[in-house]
C-alpha cells in the first residue's frame, strides 16, 4: 500500500506557485502551522480487508479506504486536502493565546490553554439532511420512523445529551464536547432498486445522485455488500459523490446488533466533518489531529474495560470514532469540536453549509 507522509518542507516546494490570493499566508503566520505531521494515504484496505476476510462481526468502516480510492483516482485531492488540513490548523491555531498553538496532533488541542472551552462565534449550526432509501425488497425499506430515531441519535450524539454520557470516566469527562451541531430532517426519498446490495465504489450515489450537496447532508441508506457498516466522503471531494453511505439495519431498531443503535451514522458523519478514526489508521506514530484523543496503535472492538492502555496512554474507547460496540461509544471531545466546526469558518470546505 502507497503511503505518504508529507512533511512542511515538501509541500512547500510542491505549492510556492500557487498565486490564489485566499491561499497567500504571511510568513509569521505560516511559521505556527506546522505540517509535518500531515498524511493522506493509509494501511485502510489492508486492514478492513483482513477483517471481511476472517468472516468477523466487528465493526467495519470504509470510509478510509473510500479515501485512498479516490485519491488513487483523483491525484489533485491531495492538495485539497492538504488545504483543508492547513484552513483547520490555522482556525484552530487562530483561537490560541498569542496564536501560539499548531492545532495538530503534537501541540494543537481542545481548548485555549485554560479552562473554558474556545468559541469561534458560529452559534447553532444546523445542517438539513436528504435521505435517500435505496431498497430491494421491504426490509431494505426502512419505516419513517426508525430515520427520525436515526436523526434523533445524531442530534443527541452531536449535542451531548444522549443517556450515556454520565459513564464517560473521569480521566475524560472534562473533554466531553457539545459540537453545537443539529441535524433537521429536509426530505426523503425512496428508490426501488433491483441491486440486493451495493458496492463501497459509490454506484449508489451515481444511480442517485445527492440533492444540493453544498448546503445539505446527503446519507444513502441501503444494503453494503462485504460485511461493511458504512462509509463517508471527507470534506474536499467532489460534490456528486459527497455525502454517507450507511447499512440499513445500522439504524436504530435494525437487525445489525450490537451496531444497531444508529452509531454507525454518528460515527461517519464523524468523517464527514473531517474526524479521522481515534487511532490515526496507524500505529503509535499515527495521529487523529486532535490533540486531546490520546494516541493509540489500532481500534478497540466491543465493550473494552478502563482503562485500555496502548502506546503508553489511555485510550479514549468511548469515543465516536472509534469502533466499539454502538451501546459502548458516548462522546466526541473539545479538540473534534474545534476540528469539526473550523470547516464550517470562512474559507472553510463546508462554510456554504450556512449560507
Amino acid at each position: 500500500m502507497k503511503k505518504i507522509v508529507l512533511s512542511f518542507a515538501t509541500i512547500a516546494m510542491l505549492f510556492t506557485s500557487c498565486n490564489d490570493d485566499q491561499n497567500v499566508i504571511n510568513t509569521n503566520e505560516q511559521s505556527k502551522i506546522d505540517m509535518s505531521d500531515f498524511y493522506v494515504y493509509t494501511d485502510a484496505d489492508l486492514d478492513e480487508a483482513e477483517k471481511v476476510a476472517n468472516n468477523s462481526k466487528l465493526k467495519s468502516c470504509y470510509s478510509m479506504v473510500n479515501l485512498n480510492r479516490m485519491l488513487n483516482e483523483d491525484p489533485s485531492l491531495e492538495k485539497k486536502l492538504y488545504d483543508i488540513e492547513y484552513h483547520t490548523r490555522s482556525q484552530i491555531n487562530a483561537k490560541k493565546p498569542n496564536g501560539n498553538g499548531n492545532g495538530n496532533g503534537n501541540s494543537g488541542g481542545g481548548n485555549d490553554g485554560g479552562t473554558d472551552p474556545v468559541t469561534d462565534n458560529l452559534g447553532i449550526i444546523n445542517i438539513p439532511v436528504n435521505i435517500h432509501v435505496v431498497y430491494s425488497n421491504a426490509q431494505q425499506n426502512v419505516s419513517d420512523n426508525q430515520i427520525n430515531a436515526q436523526i434523533a441519535v445524531l442530534n443527541d450524539d452531536f449535542r451531548a445529551s444522549n443517556n450515556d454520557i454520565n459513564q464517560v470516566p473521569s480521566e475524560f469527562a472534562g473533554l466531553v464536547a457539545d459540537s453545537e451541531i443539529n441535524f433537521t430532517l429536509a426530505n426523503t426519498f425512496r428508490h426501488s432498486n433491483s441491486t440486493s446490495a451495493w458496492s463501497t465504489n459509490d454506484a449508489v450515489k451515481d444511480a442517485y445522485p445527492p440533492v444540493s450537496p453544498s448546503t445539505h447532508l446527503n446519507i444513502w441508506i441501503c444494503n453494503i455488500s462485504g460485511g461493511i457498516l458504512g462509509y463517508a466522503q471527507f470534506p474536499g471531494g467532489p460534490s456528486a459523490t459527497d455525502g454517507v453511505v450507511v447499512l440499513y439495519s445500522s439504524l436504530p431498531g435494525g437487525s445489525a446488533a450490537p451496531y444497531n443503535e444508529g452509531r454507525t451514522l454518528t460515527h461517519e458523519v464523524g468523517h464527514y466533518l473531517n474526524l479521522r478514526h481515534i487511532w490515526g489508521d496507524g500505529r503509535c506514530n499515527r495521529d487523529d489531529f486532535v490533540t486531546d484523543t490520546p494516541t493509540s496503535d489500532a481500534a478497540n472492538y466491543g465493550c473494552p474495560s478502563y482503562p485500555t492502555v496502548n502506546c503508553r496512554t489511555t485510550d479514549m474507547t468511548m469515543n465516536y470514532m472509534d469502533y466499539v460496540d454502538d451501546s459502548c461509544m458516548y462522546m466526541f471531545s473539545e479538540g473534534q469540536k474545534l476540528r469539526m466546526r473550523s470547516i464550517f469558518e470562512s474559507g472553510g470546505a463546508r462554510e456554504s453549509m450556512l449560507n
